[in-house]
């Protein structure tokens, strides 16, 4: 078969399905995204420069603008394949940067399988969440007008998909029968338990945890509000006061993805000003981003994960913390209920209270049995619902349904 993928970050959510596709040699694949680094041996990249917003443009329509620019850019990229002689048995790719919009024209005949990864509300999830940081209703219309490229998308009247039962509920009633939900796992191979390295120092950099200490971990792509990154830095004094053998470490890096830009500093900078003095920062490390192995030994080595999200997308991060068998404590939220059930594969705490999250943290290394109960419940969990070879399956059935099994 001949597959066209599409997203701007390639590979982005199409990894291990495009891997498991070069598994046939008969299977043509082609790639058009932005340019990066990133490589996978027998596909073909398509590239096309990222785009920006013309000058004039309404704030609250720079994104939408920036979308178009990208459908334009992507199209006249496809026509091209399609002069050269290409045309997919289907389309697949990411409906978020607008690089979809305008393919159905030059394939009218291909059926197009898009993601739809978040439908924007005033309320009810995100925004307005956290009291801490309101947003003035003057934004409403910016965050309405976040949906364009989904409503255009809708448009096309083809066939969506989601990786979450709460994803899909918050699109419109009357959208939803058009988008399926295809559950996203984990590579259970490789995120899994490694009880071996509590028997030894663990190391990152100058940073050790020995034999015995209590490594409490946190992960995020970025340190940012939305990831609950000021309430784990809040609940630092009570928990390493409570403790003296606690470490934590921190993951993330120091840009945004969601949410509020700070006006020149970082949320990092910002709240380590605010606790300056109030905890043993000797005790806590924060690395910025880990390449993936030691991210991976990170989970595998912890003694209690924290996990913290506004009522927003869950991040992979959930998915092989509990694939790994972590401990996890997470934030009480719809979004990560739909993963975490509390005191069967994980324990819930208030999203945006630190003192009840440093409580639970300790309720979690200090209570032996719970801690090995809910480590096994996360691996069960995962081994049940996570398996990623079960969902390249499921993904693969419903490719095969659209083309009629070509």
């Amino acid at each position: 078969m001949r597959y066209l993928f599409v997203h701007q970050n390639f590979p982005g959510q199409y990894l291990h399905f495009v891997r498991h596709l070069l598994e046939d040699q008969a299977n043509d694949i082609v790639f058009l995204s932005e340019p990066n680094n990133n490589a996978i041996p027998g596909v073909r990249r398509v590239i096309y420069q990222k785009p920006t917003a013309g000058r004039t443009v309404h704030p609250n329509i720079r994104d939408f603008d920036a979308a178009i620019r990208r459908a334009e850019a992507a199209a006249g990229l496809a026509r091209n394949l399609r002069s050269l002689g290409f045309t997919p048995d289907i389309i697949i790719g990411h409906h978020g940067w607008g690089e979809m919009l305008d393919l159905v024209d030059v394939w009218p005949g291909t059926k197009l399988l898009g993601y739809f990864e978040f439908y924007y509300q005033t309320e009810g999830q995100d925004v307005g969440f956290d009291r801490e940081f309101p947003m003035d209703v003057g934004q409403f219309p910016r965050i309405r007008a976040m949906n364009t490229v989904n409503l255009l998308a809708l448009a096309l009247h083809q066939h969506g998909q989601t990786p979450t039962q709460w994803q899909h509920s918050r699109y419109p009633a009357w959208a939803q029968a058009q988008i399926g939900v295809l559950p996203e796992g984990a590579r259970l191979d490789v995120c899994r338990p490694d009880p071996k390295l509590r028997q030894e120092p663990f190391a990152l950099g100058r940073f050790v945890v020995k034999p015995g200490e209590k490594l409490v971990s946190y992960v995020a792509r970025n340190l940012e509000p939305y990831r609950g990154f000021h309430v784990m830095m809040r609940a630092l004094p009570d928990l390493l006061a409570a403790r003296p053998d606690v470490k934590v470490v921190m993951v993330g890096g120091d840009d945004v993805s969601y949410g509020a830009r700070l006006a020149n500093t970082t949320w990092r900078a910002h709240f380590q000003r605010e606790l300056a003095g109030k905890y043993d920062a000797s005790r806590v490390l924060l690395p910025g981003q880990l390449p993936y192995p030691d991210y991976l030994r990170l989970l595998q080595r912890s003694d209690a994960h924290v996990y913290l999200t506004y009522p927003f997308v869950a991040s992979w991060s959930l998915r092989e913390a509990l694939a790994c068998g972590c401990a996890i404590v997470a934030a009480d939220v719809d979004p990560v209920r739909e993963f975490v059930t509390n005191k069967r594969n994980g324990l819930l705490t208030p999203a945006l209270d630190p003192a009840a999250l440093a409580r639970t943290v300790l309720e979690l290394l200090e209570d032996d049995k719970l801690n090995q109960r809910l480590r096994r419940a996360a691996r069960r969990y995962a081994e049940r619902h996570l398996d990623m070879d079960q969902h390249i399956a499921a993904f693969t059935a419903r490719v095969a349904e659209l083309t009629g099994g070509s």
